[in-house]
């Protein structure tokens, strides 16, 4: 009815009061006119044509208590008598629309599961709820009534959603559909809301709408409801919406001209994924190209940000749990698209995702052929010891919907992972082949069936530092629970490195740098007991003759004995990196990996490969050959013939001075060099601590020293004036007969003979001092120390230098010999390190130069110091290789 003028009984106290006596009583007082005009009618209308509407109305209705009244006369409607059985083209869209609004209102109260007609109620009662519901509506536009309506506890569904569903089915009028598509994507505002709505099968209508090819309009209207009542997607609404012939109009509606459309299209597609039992459908009716289209397109130049790529991402994820969508998403580019994903480093969020849903292509080989070729292995590597995340939460309807009749009827455990993990047990990866359907049945795979079968040996608790987070198990069929094993966030990427493992020659994609760090950074790195599949598959690849060579020339064999016996990883060199204490079992795996290789090494296969790599291979594997021999052969046929007789080791040490090929190779070449100096003289003891390198004699009298008394006896005849004027007392026959220099300056020709004041230029006094000592025969008195300056400050330039090369100028053999024994025995003593061998080799005397080499390769010394030195030996060399491949010759070779 038009509004008009007001009047006393449409104030708002009356329609208060009016609105007290019928919560308080009831609806059943009245008589219905031919207007329907009873007196709550009327202050309904009043409410609801002028009182909301006007400036302010909202609050002061509020304000004296209009809501609380409101709700409880909904409340006295909903027990009054049930929804109408239908809507009339009139009746239904205020009512709906009403409901729409107060939808965001509706309390978490149980909603009625039966969708059946009910008895349709009085029109009085239809109409109070029509005009409550709208006035309600209307209240709730204003955020404070909205706060006000959830605290007096909201309304529950009042029968609505069966009246909307009939609706959809009854009416034919457009708007009259519309305003109930809303209606209910308003309802679906929370996770109960549309558990409840599917319950009551309010999306198979709308499905069968959608594929009744509606008007524009109403087709925006739809896909907008089903994307709201798809978030989260239950089994309920999945089954409808496929009863209901949904897929294949949505599948349609993706590529519709319209922008918001064709979005919530395939944003229902995505959410639809969650359930496995519509997948193979959604497969069927062309929803993978329409995934793998919108992924490729939002990850392009052109493309969206990160975000809105997460739910496609997840979709293609869950769609490679079923063979027929894997084999459409693998002709479909697919593959390529979940490599570009693995190889960003901005999707490393969703890495983990994407490698657990390789593992579904598991048993293809050409998928995993195509895999391997586009890098997958080095990346799987690298996801082994990534840090762990927020794990998805997943119920079990995500799982494979290959074996529906088979899944476990326990609540599988959330998350991700742990999904796959039930997975992979119940449908897929069981023993008996009336598990595994044909296409996956590891009978077409002898080598994964042995892979699924193999017993496990229970890890032993190791005492590294463990975390606090406790890694979960995978249990094979007939397995106990005593050999379950760690299934944690790097469980799908072991697993399928086992199965690239296990081909006839796995060397070119698992032997190489990148893999073998990935693996041994995770052996090494686990906050508990690795598992097991990662030990199997490196000795898998150690006891493949396949593998041999591919080890020699990544440097694979150095690699192993570094990180697992000597405890140096990459990361590790050459700067010192703090790393929990060296496990024992760490070294115990290394030694059985490279005693592995060893048989490989000396079989008869081994030693051709062996003696091709280093006589005929290229300079790159020559030399790796010949560094990786001391490691894995014993046999002294063979590496005689191979290090000493063929030049294998003159290879590795002209190659010292040349550019690395990889970042330790100075380590591995101390290393090897070390080794094979113990294969050459096995009599050297057990490995010690180092000695001093350089024995000196107990120190002897000196007989220079009487010159400097007082009173010598006998008296001096000759004085040495040095440059700083001091004079330094001398006996000339002793002199003379000390070298073939000084008995030609003394008793020679020379002026110098008839002198008694004799120059020496060029000389301090400190230089001087041991050639005055040993002009008058003092043999290690002690007085060759004087000019050698402590460790830690250099040698070239001090006056140690200076008194080597008076010595050598001044024909003292002798005392170059005792000098150079006095610098060895202070930079290479105990107190020595790394930095002194480099300063001691600069001298450039060759005597010194093998006393650094054997510093350098002592047994018992650290490996980390030993490669430190060597490094410094090769810097100090420079181009000058001769001197450096000398000695350390001289010193392996005995």
């Amino acid at each position: 009815m038009a509004a008009g003028k007001p009047t006393s009984t449409d104030s708002l106290s009356f329609c208060l009061v009016q609105l007290t006596a019928a919560a308080g009583e009831g609806l059943g007082g009245g008589k219905v006119t031919a207007t329907n005009e009873t007196p709550l009618g009327r202050a309904l209308l009043a409410l609801r044509t002028r009182h909301v509407k006007a400036s302010g109305g909202i609050e002061r209705f509020r304000a004296r208590g209009g809501l609380r009244l409101l709700l409880a006369l909904l409340r006295r409607a909903a027990a009054a008598g049930p929804a109408p059985s239908q809507a009339g083209p009139g009746s239904a869209p205020s009512s709906v629309e009403s409901a729409a609004v107060a939808g965001s209102t509706l309390s978490s109260g149980p909603a009625p599961t039966n969708s059946a007609a009910a008895p349709s109620p009085p029109a009085r009662l239809r109409k109070t709820l029509d005009l409550a519901l709208s006035i309600l509506a209307n209240c709730c536009t204003e955020g404070a009534c909205r706060a006000e309506v959830r605290r007096l506890g909201g309304i529950f569904s009042l029968g609505a959603v069966p009246l909307l569903v009939e609706s959809l089915t009854a009416c034919q009028d457009s708007q009259c559909l519309q305003s109930v598509v809303r209606a209910l994507r308003n309802l679906a505002d929370s996770p109960q809301h549309r558990l409840a709505l599917a319950q009551q099968g309010a999306v198979r209508p709308l499905a069968e709408l959608l594929a009744s090819a509606p008007d524009p309009a109403l087709t925006l209207a739809l896909v907008r409801a089903l994307l709201e009542l798809s978030r989260g997607c239950s089994r309920a609404c999945a089954e409808q919406l496929s009863l209901g012939g949904g897929l294949g109009p949505l599948v349609s509606l993706a590529s519709d001209p319209k922008r918001v459309v064709r979005e919530a299209t395939i944003l229902i597609l995505a959410n639809l994924c969650a359930q496995g039992l519509v997948r193979p459908a959604l497969g069927n009716a062309g929803g993978v190209e329409v995934l793998l289209s919108e992924l490729r397109w939002r990850r392009g130049p052109s493309g969206s940000g990160p975000a809105s790529q997460q739910p496609l991402v997840r979709a293609v994820c869950l769609l490679c749990r079923e063979a027929i969508n894997r084999a459409r998403l693998r002709d479909a580019g697919g593959l390529e698209l979940l490599m570009g994903l693995l190889q960003d480093p901005h999707s490393s969020a969703w890495h983990p995702h994407v490698v657990a849903a390789l593992v579904g292509f598991l048993y293809d080989t050409g998928a995993l052929g195509r895999l391997q070729a586009l890098g997958l292995v080095p990346l799987l590597a690298g996801q082994l010891c990534g840090e762990a995340g927020n794990e998805e939460e997943e119920g079990r309807e995500a799982a494979s919907w290959d074996f529906p009749e088979e899944r476990t009827p326990e609540r599988a455990e959330a998350g991700s992972f742990r999904s796959l993990r039930s997975w992979l047990i119940s449908e897929g990866y069981a023993a008996g082949p009336g598990d595994i359907s044909p296409d996956w049945s590891p009978e077409r795979c002898p080598s994964l069936q042995s892979e699924l079968s193999e017993p496990v040996e229970p890890a032993s608790p190791a005492p590294c530092p463990t975390s606090q987070r406790t890694p979960r198990t995978l249990r094979t069929p007939g397995r106990s629970p005593s050999t379950e094993e760690p299934w944690g966030r790097e469980g799908p990427a072991l697993l399928l490195l086992s199965r690239f493992s296990q081909a006839p020659d796995p060397s070119g994609a698992l032997v190489t740098s990148p893999a073998l760090c990935g693996l041994l950074a995770y052996v090494t790195g686990a906050p508990g007991p690795p598992c097991p599949r990662a030990l199997r598959i490196l000795a898998r690849l150690t006891c493949n003759p396949a593998c041999l060579e591919a080890f020699v020339r990544s440097y694979g064999a150095a690699l192993l004995r570094a990180w697992l016996v000597l405890g140096v990883a990459p990361d590790d060199w050459p700067a010192l990196r703090a790393r929990p204490a060296q496990c024992s079992q760490h070294r115990e795996l290394g030694e059985m990996l490279l005693q592995n290789l060893t048989v490989q090494a000396e079989s008869p296969f081994g030693v051709g490969a062996l003696t091709h790599l280093l006589l005929s291979g290229s300079p790159e594997d020559r030399v790796a050959c010949a560094l990786t021999l001391p490691f894995i052969c014993r046999k002294p046929s063979l590496w005689r013939r191979l290090l000493l007789d063929q030049g294998g080791l003159r290879l590795l040490l002209s190659a010292l001075t040349r550019p690395a090929p990889h970042p330790l190779f100075l380590f591995f070449a101390a290393d090897s060099l070390s080794c094979l100096q113990g294969l050459v003289s096995p009599a050297a003891g057990p490995a010690l601590p180092p000695a001093i390198p350089l024995k000196l004699d107990p120190p002897s009298p000196c007989l220079y020293e009487h010159l400097l008394g007082p009173a010598p006896i006998p008296a001096p005849d000759l004085h040495f004036l040095l440059d700083s004027g001091l004079q330094l007392p001398a006996q000339r026959a002793a002199s003379a007969t000390a070298s073939p220099f000084f008995r030609a300056l003394l008793a020679g020709s020379f002026a110098e003979a008839q002198m008694d004041l004799v120059p020496l230029r060029g000389l301090s006094p400190s230089a001087a001092w041991p050639i005055l000592h040993h002009l008058h025969g003092c043999r290690g008195c002690g007085a060759a120390l004087g000019p050698v300056p402590p460790p830690g400050q250099p040698l070239l330039g001090s006056e140690a230098e200076e008194a080597l090369e008076a010595a050598g100028r001044f024909l003292l053999p002798g005392l170059e010999e005792e000098l150079e024994e006095a610098v060895g025995y202070i930079h290479l003593g105990p107190q020595g390190g790394p930095e002194s061998v480099s300063e001691v080799f600069r001298l450039g005397r060759p005597r010194l130069a093998v006393h650094c080499a054997r510093w350098t390769l002592e047994p018992g010394q650290c490996p980390r110091k030993r490669a430190l030195a060597l490094m410094g030996l090769v810097e100090a060399a420079g181009e000058e290789a001769g001197p450096l491949t000398e000695a350390l010759l001289a010193v392996v070779t005995g």
